[in-house]
């Protein structure tokens, strides 16, 4: 997957304007990034990428590109 498509998809799922996401933002920095925000990654890495993911696996994550590698892996 591209990685313009994986930020697309953050941002519709974080329900962020277009281009407001870049690799290198810090995830504690982006107001969005709360509990609801998590458990919908967990079903979009589900529904896109047919990939577990796990709370731990989650807390792992400290960038937008920490998540994009995830995709990928």
């Amino acid at each position: 997957m591209e990685n313009t498509k994986k930020i697309a998809l953050l941002e519709e799922m974080l329900d962020v304007d277009a281009g407001t996401l870049t690799p290198e933002m810090q995830l504690e920095e982006i107001s969005e990034w709360d509990s609801m925000a998590k458990l919908s990654l967990i079903v979009l890495m589900d529904d896109e990428c047919e990939k577990k993911l796990t709370g731990a696996d989650i807390k792992q994550f400290k960038t937008i590109q920490d998540i994009m590698d995830f995709m990928d892996a």
